[in-house]
């Protein structure tokens, strides 16, 4: 609907500028907005004020103009002239109506429109290292990711969705020394077990079945393994120091079995926790497969073929500074290895090189500080910066009562996202996941997402579809039977009525905003909206009535409701029931 406005106003604007000498500006140019207040129309436009200087004229009398020009059309019933320069657009009744008919007719693409078409989006987003089970806070970033690519979708962009499995580096090696320290444990091997290595239930698992797979045939004392921490020695390069010589003790054959068997439990654990969270990849991107195919060698040959790279103490270093970023940046040690930073400059040139217009990444705000580099990283490579677009998650904290629960995933003391789930269940966690903006602190109040009750956003929006389902099984027991030909609509005149196809008709454009916007929180906060408008209506009026023109013209207008609600929630990943 809004761009139908839009265009009627683009038409006034052409018939009037002509005979002012002036240039017709394109349609785009063209702001029309919904208004806040209904007193000043449905939707508004401030383009005489926007020309007025160019006319040289007062914006009410160019506004004036514009208004006596609008052609006669099934949108406007009229236009009024608001303030330094508004123009104010009141629809007509038909054209409200008219948004019954298509919510119907177009079922379940209601909303969904061609607007990216022709553009290919990646989007990443999770790429939890799978050191341990996803937690509540990636939860967040899963919900997120999730709705974010369902919504560019919806809008015609061609999306790739894809996680990034970091398999390679220290981390995972600090897993892998766990697990083997578990394993000895395991074998009877008494040990005093690192502080910092990975302390969860999990990797007792992994090691149990490690035992299960080999016995003792990887048994040594656990002595050699972890030498004593001397006085004032670093506990990370400890943990390096064990990590060592638990290679050299296992052999390298051995010791990527090891590696393996750690990755292949917690990865598969991952997919199967995102999975039944109702989140769905298209790719799974090993780190490792940039170093096996070359990617991470062609990135650093590139950037060292245009000039952007340097040796310094036997280091090779990129010159990020003079790209934006604070300070210059390390691509390979000096002895030999690559860091983690060559491994995401490769990643994402090897992004753009399968052929994806923009990049959108999810990352935890803790890494705030990498987009810079990153971004330094493409520019230098002659590639266009502004291509990646990277959206912040902030923590997700949660609290039982009064009383917030610490995290952390070495200790093994965190809420996982599965055990979240099973507590509230998938709607509600998903739901309230996407309440507010990405960049935004959510507290997750978990007495709240359990209640039945209004003050459960959830709740409340699935039982407006519960109730309207309840509505036609009353009509089937009755013996009744609903005509869905809207030609009957006419019979819509109440105020509620005419409020909730007034919030109906908003639909597209809060999923065109929600995608452009890159924010979920749109749809949850619209589908309350449109709700309470029902609950208002199921409370203010009988829909069974009598008179069949009048029961059938309310039966579609809360059945194009119920559709607006159940396109809204799959958006959101949030099923709708129809019973509660």
């Amino acid at each position: 609907m809004k761009d139908d406005i839009q265009a009627l106003v683009a038409d006034a604007v052409a018939r009037v500028l002509p005979g002012l000498g002036l240039a017709v500006p394109a349609s785009g140019e063209i702001q029309v907005d919904r208004t806040r207040d209904p007193q000043n129309g449905d939707f508004a436009s401030n383009i005489a004020m926007v020309l007025a200087k160019t006319a040289a004229m007062n914006p009410r009398e160019l506004a004036t103009r514009i208004a006596k020009a609008l052609p006669e059309s099934d949108w406007v019933a009229r236009a009024a002239v608001a303030g330094p320069g508004f123009i104010n657009l009141y629809l007509k009744p038909e054209a409200l109506r008219r948004t019954v008919a298509r919510a119907l007719t177009e079922g379940p693409a209601f909303g969904r429109s061609r607007l990216g078409q022709g553009t290919r989006v990646h989007v990443e987003f999770v790429s939890a290292n799978p050191t341990g089970p996803l937690h509540i806070g990636h939860g967040r970033g899963a919900a997120y990711g999730a709705v974010i690519a369902d919504l560019l979708e919806a809008v015609g962009f061609e999306v790739a969705r894809e996680y990034y499995v970091n398999d390679a580096g220290r981390q995972m090696d600090i897993l892998a020394l766990s697990v083997f320290l578990r394993y000895l444990e395991r074998c009877g091997e008494p040990l005093d077990f690192p502080a910092n290595a990975y302390r969860g239930e999990y990797v007792k698992a992994i090691a149990a079945g490690l035992y299960a797979e080999i016995g003792d045939r990887w048994r040594v004392p656990a002595a050699p393994v972890l030498e004593s921490l001397a006085a004032g020695e670093d506990p990370d390069a400890y943990l390096d120091g064990a990590i060592r010589r638990t290679r050299e003790l296992l052999g390298e054959t051995d010791y990527r079995h090891l590696h393996r068997s750690g990755l292949d439990q917690v990865l598969g654990g991952i997919r199967q926790d995102l999975e039944d969270f109702g989140v769905r990849y298209e790719h799974w991107f090993p780190e490792s497969a940039l170093a096996l195919d070359g990617s991470v060698t062609r990135a650093l040959e590139r950037l060292e073929a245009l000039g952007r790279t340097y040796v310094r103490d036997g280091a090779l270093w990129f010159n990020s500074a003079a790209f934006g970023d604070e300070k210059d940046r390390v691509l390979v040690r000096e002895n030999g290895q690559s860091t983690y930073f060559a491994s995401d400059v490769a990643y994402h040139l090897h992004k753009l090189e399968r052929g994806f217009h923009r990049l959108i990444d999810l990352w935890g705000a803790d890494h705030h500080g990498y987009l810079p580099r990153v971004r330094a990283a493409l520019a230098a490579a002659g590639e266009d910066p502004e291509r990646l677009e990277v959206r912040l998650v902030q923590f997700a904290t949660l609290f039982r009562g009064k009383e917030r629960v610490q995290m952390s995933t070495r200790s093994g003391e965190f809420v996982t996202l599965r055990e979240l789930v099973d507590e509230v269940g998938r709607d509600a966690a998903r739901f309230f996941y996407v309440t507010r903006h990405s960049d935004q602190h959510l507290e997750f109040d978990l007495e709240l997402a359990k209640s039945k009750s209004q003050d459960n956003p959830v709740y409340y929006i699935q039982y407006a579809h519960a109730r309207i389902a309840s509505v036609f099984r009353q009509l089937r027991e009755r013996g009744w039977t609903w005509d869905s030909e809207t030609g009957g609509l006419a019979a819509l005149t109440e105020v509620e009525e005419i409020a909730l196809m007034n919030r109906l008709s908003r639909y597209p454009e809060v999923v065109e905003s929600a995608a452009l916007a890159r924010e979920p929180h749109q749809i949850a906060h619209y589908l309350r909206e449109v709700s309470n408008d029902f609950h208002v209506y199921y409370n203010s009026h009988s829909f069974l009535v009598h008179e069949p023109s009048l029961r059938n013209a309310r039966l579609s207008l809360i059945a194009a409701t119920r559709q607006v609600l159940r396109n809204g929630l799959a958006l959101l990943g949030v099923s709708a029931p129809e019973a509660m």
